[in-house]
């Protein structure tokens, strides 16, 4: 029979050019299609999927990760307690946050507001260090939580 070939006698032909491109798991069938066609299609929905399951794997982060937790934000204040109380405004090295949110101006004159904090977090200044490569995004955004409940 043209197109297959045999091995020794009593075993079953196989096709020397595949005709058609079956893919079960996506479904897939591509009258005419050659072996290398069939393998660029599935490497193409595999990437497909792949980049479609990293976005949404990513979303999902991104969602969960997107609410501070103030909890978590005290925890990260230990390390700021050896400068800055958290239970007055008295003046310890650093000022005091009690109330920070609620005040007009902080120490460097700006309002207290998330971005502002967050710079002051990021930058440091008048002998606070900054604690940009320090703290990831996640633990600035908890601290700041817990800054507004002080």
């Amino acid at each position: 029979m043209p197109g297959l070939t045999g091995g020794p006698e009593g075993t079953p032909a196989r096709p020397t050019t595949r005709t058609q491109c079956q893919n079960p798991e996506f479904g897939t069938t591509l009258p005419g299609a050659g072996a290398f066609d069939c393998k660029m299609i599935c490497m193409k929905k595999y990437r497909v999927w792949a980049v479609s399951l990293a976005m949404a794997a990513g979303s999902a982060t991104a969602l969960s990760g997107a609410k501070p937790d103030p909890e978590k934000g005290k925890q990260v204040f230990e390390q700021c307690s050896i400068c800055h109380n958290a239970d007055s405004d008295e003046k310890k090295m650093g000022p005091g946050l009690k109330g920070l949110f609620k005040k007009d101006k902080m120490a460097n004159g700006k309002k207290p507001t998330e971005a502002v904090v967050r710079a002051q977090i990021d930058q440091g200044g008048n002998g606070m260090p900054p604690y940009k490569d320090l703290l990831s995004d996640q633990e600035k955004d908890d601290l700041i939580a817990y800054l507004k409940t002080i």
